[in-house]
Order: structure tokens, then sequence, then C-alpha cells
């Protein structure tokens, strides 16, 4: 089913750019779940620094040598590093249940509108940091699978378009993405919008769909795929619809499920689905050798 989204209709779909507040502190008393702890690291290409909320699983302090596989997950539009907190509680409770092996967390920050992309004026570099400086400290910070077998990614919404964006444009790091209900738009028509400027480069750069045809050696056969989104998400369905049909045409093995009745409610599908949510990545990194 393929589903044509005018370049007026992504035009009007961007959103205005929101003041990114790079270091959101949980307030005084709020109790985080579980293994789970906010930081901070330093943004060189910014010039600031930038928060992430990190879960270690309890094996982590019991063994000083293991090293573990990490899901990082995006926010979604209006969001900030304090995100996540269901999905980290769930993923606690599988590892403490022995459902799911032992593996870490990390919830990025990419500001509240950035789409996870750099601005025109070079500003704001989400991308750039979650990708060159996250990753890395994250990796020379903890005990990681510092390897493409021992990385997924993934998000909700703006999450999802961004994890997907960025697996495209940088398959390399990724053994699997998650898209859950994030519309995957074609950024190269799209009319002009304030955060990407007027270089018409920088929207080639960031359309997931050529980015697929770009790098195709790098992402078939080599990253495992899941998209995920419900019948009723209106705001979404359409283009995820078309970039599944994308990654047909160009024959990427990949899961997609389409959830009856489900409009944009995260926390609707993560309760659904609670019982396998982790399941997908854990096969990836099973497949790869990371677990």
């Amino acid at each position: 089913m393929t589903c044509k989204i005018a370049a007026s209709f992504i035009a009007a779909a961007v959103f205005a750019q929101d003041p990114v507040v790079w270091v959101n502190r949980p307030k005084p008393g709020q109790r985080l779940p579980a293994g789970v702890t906010h930081h901070v690291y330093r943004s060189k290409v910014m010039n600031v620094d930038v928060g992430y909320l990190i879960y270690l699983p309890p094996a982590y302090a019991n063994d000083a040598v293991k090293r573990f596989p990490v899901i990082y997950n995006l926010h979604g539009a209006g969001g900030n590093e304090l995100h996540g907190f269901e999905e980290a509680r769930l993923l606690d409770q599988g590892i403490r249940e022995g459902k799911w092996p032992a593996m870490i967390m990390v919830f990025a920050n990419g500001g509240a509108r950035t789409m996870y992309k750099d601005s025109g004026d070079r500003k704001t570099l989400a991308e750039t940091t979650v990708i060159r400086e996250l990753i890395p400290h994250i990796d020379a910070a903890y005990r990681t699978i510092a390897e493409r077998k021992g990385r997924a990614i993934e998000g909700f919404s703006m999450g999802g378009r961004g994890s997907t964006r960025l697996a495209m444009k940088y398959p390399e790091p990724f053994t699997s993405l998650f898209n859950q209900a994030g519309n995957v738009m074609h950024v190269s028509t799209a009319g002009r919008n304030d955060f990407l400027g007027d270089d018409r480069a920088n929207y080639t750069n960031n359309d997931a769909y050529l980015l697929l045809k770009k790098n195709l050696a790098s992402i078939k056969g080599k990253m495992r795929i899941q998209i995920w989104c419900g019948t009723k998400d209106d705001g979404h369905i359409a283009t995820i619809r078309e970039f599944h049909k994308a990654l047909l045409d160009e024959g990427v093995d990949h899961s997609y499920f389409e959830i009856e009745d489900l409009a944009h409610q995260r926390t609707e599908m993560v309760k659904r689905y609670s019982n396998i949510w982790f399941d997908y990545h854990v096969e990836s990194f099973r497949r790869a050798g990371a677990v």
C-alpha cells in the first residue's frame, strides 16, 4: 500500500522550534526507575553539557568484567532525556525475571523538536551529538559491547522518525531498529523550513528514503528492522506504510505490524505488548552474537 504525501503537507507538518534545554535534571525527590540514573556528557561540537539517563541491569554491578549490549531510546516531540520510565521499569522487571538477558538502555536528549537533525545554521546539532558524542561517551564510560552487534536504536513518534533516519544514514553502528509510530517523511521534496535553512543539501541528506537507497549494502541483511503503528494513528500511518513499501521494494527483510484501533498512544502500545516488547532487539543481539 502506497500513500503519497504532498510536499506542501510535509512543510506544514514541520514543528516550530522550541528552545533546546540540553540538561533536564530530575526534580528534588523525584524517583527514577530502579537501575536508572541521570548524567551529563560534554558536547564539544555545541560547547554545552547534554543530559541522558542510563539503565544498568543488576548484573552490571555484580560482574566487573562482563560487557553488555545497549539499546538507545530516542524521545518524542516536546521531550528530553527524562523519558522512557515505563520501558525502563519493564526491562528491569523482565531481566530480573529471566525473560530477557541483561542489557543497558540509554535515554538520549535530542532537543524538543529537532527531529534529531542538525540545524542549517549549525547551532543545534542533535544528530551529531547523538551519533558522534553520546554513543562514544557511553562506550568509554560503561562496559558496553562497543560494536555493531551490541547496539540497537529505537523511539516513539519523533523518536521513531529520528531513529529510523539515523539508522538509514549511519547503519554501521546498529544491528537493530525499532520504529514505534515514527512517521518517515520525504524531506528532500519538502518546502523550506527554518530549522534546515536554505541549503537543499540539508534536505537531501536527511531523507530516509534516499538514505535507504544510498546505504542499502550496509542495511540489507545486516540490520534487523521492526516497524509498528496503530491503524488510527492518522498523523503517522500513511508515511509508515510508504516506508514499509520502500523497504519491500528494495528487498529489505523487516517486521511490519499495524495495531488495530490504536491511535498515537505510546503508553497503550507498551502496555498491550509488554510481554514481547524487547523480544525483537534481544533476537537481533542473539543473532549477532552479543547475547
